[in-house]
């Protein structure tokens, strides 16, 4: 914030941050699967029928579910086949979620992404909010570009390619950055958001 005062303004205007860590592991990125492209509501209410329907949850209990059951806690086709291959990756061992943690940002976002239906945004989400990379830099997220937008003035709402641009400068922190301007977004902007 002292290198950047749009950030500093950002925090003067919507407050500190508030960070809370998600616990690493299938659960976890289960949900932020379920959490893709919906309102933080209808987010929340799915997970609470899946977490309450599937249990334990873990991946081979996911997979013994059928899909009248998917459809009931409200899994769009999509999202049956995304938290399937997901669970059947981590069953037969494509993908080793105790690893990641391991991994340099680039191998763990490669490693998620090979997973149908994680895509960079979904992959960075876990990188952030699960395992803490404090340089993960978000760069599709609609919240963070509106936010980018408004605190440092710009004429239109900033795309993917000049996200990537503008960020350098908060480099190794741009996941820091990220939180600033969701948190901006969320209290300044007044629209709810991914938690």
């Amino acid at each position: 914030m002292r290198a950047d005062k749009a950030l500093a303004h950002a925090v003067s205007q919507a407050g500190p941050v508030v960070f809370k860590m998600r616990p690493a592991g299938y659960a976890s990125l289960l949900k932020i699967i379920v959490e893709q492209q919906l309102s933080t509501a209808s987010a929340w209410a799915i997970w609470g029928r899946l977490e309450a329907g599937v249990t334990p949850l873990d991946p081979e209990r996911f997979l013994d579910m059928d899909d009248s059951d998917l459809r009931a806690f409200g899994l769009s086709g999509p999202k049956m086949r995304y938290c399937r291959a997901l669970s059947q990756d981590v069953v037969d061992g494509s993908l080793k979620l105790g690893r990641l943690a391991r991994m340099s940002d680039e191998a763990a976002m490669t490693a998620l992404q090979s997973v149908t239906g994680i895509g960079r945004w979904t992959a960075e989400i876990y990188l952030l909010f699960c395992l803490g990379r404090p340089d993960v830099w978000p760069v599709g997220d609609v919240a963070v570009q509106a936010a980018l937008h408004d605190v440092q003035g710009l004429e239109v709402r900033p795309g993917p390619q000049e996200m990537d641009v503008l960020g350098e400068r908060w480099r190794p922190l741009r996941g820091v950055a990220a939180l600033i301007l969701w948190n901006y977004y969320r209290h300044i902007k007044a629209r709810p958001l991914w938690q």
